[in-house]
Order: structure tokens, then C-alpha cells, then sequence
């Protein structure tokens, strides 16, 4: 499937959250001991990257939980 709007698939659906977005990214690699920087960052395996992401994506699915429960 091809996106002929942009060449990444790696968009802020919602353009005002990617500042935040960028913070979560970074406090997550943080938390996980990954040494993610602004810009390029092809010296990491794609392990480290996309333990970042899947981790990005569990904290989210959680706080999601968090609220439909009404904690």
C-alpha cells in the first residue's frame, strides 16, 4: 500500500500533538535506556527503534484503558 501524500508512513494524524509527540518519544527512550536523538538516528538497530515505538504504543493503549474504565 502506498501513501502518495507523503514517503513516510511515520505521521502526527493530528498535527498540533507532534511536539508532544516528539516529548513521549523521547521520555520513552529515555525510560528504555535508548540513545535517541533529534534528527537522524541510523546508528541504532532496529530493535532499539522500534522497542521505542512498541513501548510508545503500550503506554498509550494503557492510558486509553485508563480512561474508558474512569480512572
Amino acid at each position: 500500500m502506498s501513501n502518495t501524500s507523503s514517503s513516510s508512513s511515520n505521521r502526527v494524524v493530528v498535527p498540533e500533538a507532534k511536539e508532544a509527540m516528539d516529548k513521549f518519544k523521547m521520555e520513552i527512550a529515555d525510560e528504555l535506556g535508548v540513545p535517541l536523538t533529534n534528527g537522524y538516528n541510523g546508528n541504532l538497530t532496529s530493535y532499539q527503534n522500534g522497542s521505542v515505538g512498541g513501548y510508545m504504543v503500550k503506554k498509550m493503549i494503557e492510558e486509553q484503558e485508563k480512561k474508558m474504565a474512569g480512572k
